[in-house]
């Protein structure tokens, strides 16, 4: 049987999503509790990797179980075996032939940029920027980004001929939030940094270190060497992952 969690972490303590010898790993630490339930070692698959220090408030994986319960009781029986910053958000059984990772339609990543930078309660939650974001000038810019095109500007993925760096960006918006800037990133998959990396150069387009052209530029280079800019991890939530039947 297959059973699709949805769980939301504060990934400022961890590694990552992903096993990590010796280091504390958000996926690790999930298949130990599991392994408590089973009694056995169980593996979960997840929709995809996020990196340290980066939020989740809807990653996805799923296991193979033995065990029937339901929803509400699964949820209950792992967060009992969980730390606070780990927390299984809903459970739910599929279809035996449902993948976490393949099965993936898109996914939502929000990042969040602030000018309180001294907060000491945001410092692991948010990016900072203490300058005041022209916050039309990143409205203007995130366009570049929506379409089909080749990121390979974007990523710092060792470059593999055989694997494809297109993706297709079906929204990207920036909007005030509190005391900074939300920017909202929507898509059919993301290559490694990309999220942070056009959060990034978004931030200095609304500091007017760069415009639409100089933007454009970039992403038609198609050079992992032409963004140079990368957003802090803290920043950064994947806050929802989207499949055909929903």
């Amino acid at each position: 049987m297959i059973v699709k969690c949805i769980v939301a972490y504060d990934g400022s303590m961890y590694c990552g999503w992903q096993v990590q010898p010796g280091s504390p790993s958000i996926q690790e630490t999930i298949e130990k509790a599991l392994k408590k339930m089973h009694k056995r070692e169980v593996s979960i698959v997840g929709s995809g990797r996020t990196d340290t220090g980066v939020h989740a408030l809807g990653q996805v994986f799923h296991f193979e179980t033995e065990l029937k319960l339901t929803p509400f009781h699964w949820c209950a029986a792992i967060n009992r075996l969980l730390p606070k910053s780990i927390r299984i958000q809903d459970a739910q059984v599929m279809p035996d032939d449902f993948h976490a990772r393949f099965d993936v339609v898109s996914k939502r990543y929000d990042y969040y940029v602030t000018r309180d930078a001294d907060n000491p309660f945001i410092q692991n939650y948010m990016g900072k920027e203490r300058r005041e974001l022209d916050l039309e000038a990143m409205r203007e810019c995130a366009s570049i980004f929506v379409g089909t095109h080749d990121f390979t500007s974007f990523t710092s993925n060792k470059i593999h001929a055989e694997k494809s760096r297109v993706r297709t960006i079906t929204r990207v918006e920036a909007e005030a939030y509190e005391s900074g800037v939300r920017m909202i990133f929507e898509g059919d998959g993301f290559l490694r940094y990309q999220v942070r990396m056009m959060a990034q150069t978004l931030i200095e387009a609304g500091l007017h270190h760069e415009d639409k052209d100089s933007i454009l530029k970039m992403l038609e280079a198609k050079d992992k060497h032409a963004c140079h800019y990368k957003a802090e991890a803290c920043g950064l939530y994947l806050v929802k992952v989207n499949y055909e039947e929903e």
